[in-house]
């Protein structure tokens, strides 16, 4: 049997106020061809599918048309919620779906969702396990206090009656660790501070295979077969080096599963590129044509650097971000960025002048220092 894993869709997700539904849009339609081409049985969406708990229109139109799509295929999908996810609104109409073979686990009711599949090997049991904290399992429960999210993920798990001899599918939305080994994260993610959310892959193992959304990086976890899908395209600069993809797994008798990642090719690329403002564009103008991919430029010039932006968008024309990179913000990197002690006992003057002394790495000269006495004399007068 085989099954392809995705997650981390963010359908409505904008980087840097940018707009990437275009982006999305033709990444699906790059799934659905990967869909046509290897005829699965299922796709297990491990969550996120939304970026926003209230998703705009024009996101819940591309999910639709994805949807659609697969029921057109007769292919069955089975979708959990993430934390970016309304569990009540992705649960909208999933009875009706259910009947075209759209299966979604939008909120946890005290049960896992469970829908067997056949093949030759015999029965393939998925179960759906939406995004869950300890608050919403509780209740559930009550002779016990779960305080974390690992004992509310095993409590979960326990009323689920799994059949250890069959061959069992998770698709779950979690951050899951490995002895306390934690998995790569991206600076896109929800990331909780703590570990409260950790859940150990000891939790899962009643399963052949964890199909898991929540982390943008595509891995394993513990062992081959508990795995995140990873976003299908990158949300932030962090994920500059990942290479995005589907999972493809296919089953065989029980024990035997094969894991394999199907690339994806972006409408545009997330790019990294560093050096000299003159070496970037002249690197750029010497292209066949201009870079569409979005770009973050680390500019190392010593000296400042005039509309530095605007010059950069002339090769560049979906330039993101710039940052600098040069002595000055090196040795900045040690010393405090904010004002310490009490800055209500502070001058503005006083609060700039440390916040100038950070950025660049030097005193302001008498010069600099007057002006800026201007600008505060005349921003007092000033009644909002």
């Amino acid at each position: 049997m085989k099954l392809i894993h995705i997650a981390d869709l963010h359908i409505g997700k904008r980087v840097n106020e940018v707009n990437l539904l275009s982006d999305q849009s033709h990444i699906l339609r790059q799934i659905l061809h990967v869909i046509d081409e290897i005829k699965p049985e299922g796709i297990l969406m491990a969550g996120d599918i939304y970026d926003k708990s209230v998703p705009a229109g024009e996101a819940v139109e591309i999910l639709d048309d994805f949807l659609t799509e697969l029921a057109c295929r007769s292919i069955k999908l089975f979708m959990v919620s993430g934390n970016h996810d309304s569990p009540e609104r992705l649960n909208f109409g999933s009875r009706i779906m259910e009947q075209h073979g759209v299966h979604i686990a939008g909120i946890y009711g005290g049960n896992l969702k469970k829908i067997t599949l056949d093949d030759e090997f015999g029965p393939v049991n998925i179960y759906l396990l939406p995004f869950i904290k300890p608050a919403m399992v509780n209740p559930y429960f009550p002779e016990e206090v779960l305080e974390t999210y690992e004992e509310a993920v095993r409590a979960a798990i326990s009323l689920a009656d799994i059949d250890k001899a069959e061959r069992n599918v998770l698709v779950a939305h979690q951050f899951m660790v490995s002895g306390g080994k934690k998995p790569e994260q991206s600076d896109s993610e929800t990331i909780t501070v703590g570990g409260l959310d950790n859940i150990d892959i000891s939790a899962f193992a009643s399963f052949d295979y964890v199909a898991l959304g929540h982390l943008h990086g595509p891995q394993s976890i513990g062992r081959d077969t508990v795995r995140y899908a990873g976003s299908p395209l990158k949300y932030s600069f962090s994920e500059a080096h990942h290479h995005k993809s589907v999972t493809l797994l296919t089953l065989s008798e029980k024990g035997v599963v094969n894991v394999e990642a199907i690339a994806l090719t972006p409408l545009r690329d997330m790019i990294e590129v560093r050096g000299p403002i003159e070496e970037l564009i002249k690197e750029a103008a010497g292209l066949p044509e201009k870079s569409e991919d979005y770009i973050r430029a680390i500019i190392t010039n010593e000296n400042d650097i005039y509309d530095a932006i605007g010059q950069l968008r002339q090769v560049y024309p979906n330039i993101m971000r710039i940052d600098f990179e040069n002595s000055r913000t090196r040795q900045n990197l040690d010393s405090k960025t904010a004002a310490s002690g009490d800055i209500t006992l502070r001058s503005p003057m006083e609060l700039f002048e440390e916040f100038y002394q950070s950025q660049n790495n030097c005193e302001m000269n008498p010069a600099q220092r007057g002006i800026m006495d201007e600008i505060f004399k005349q921003a007092e007068g000033v009644h909002i």
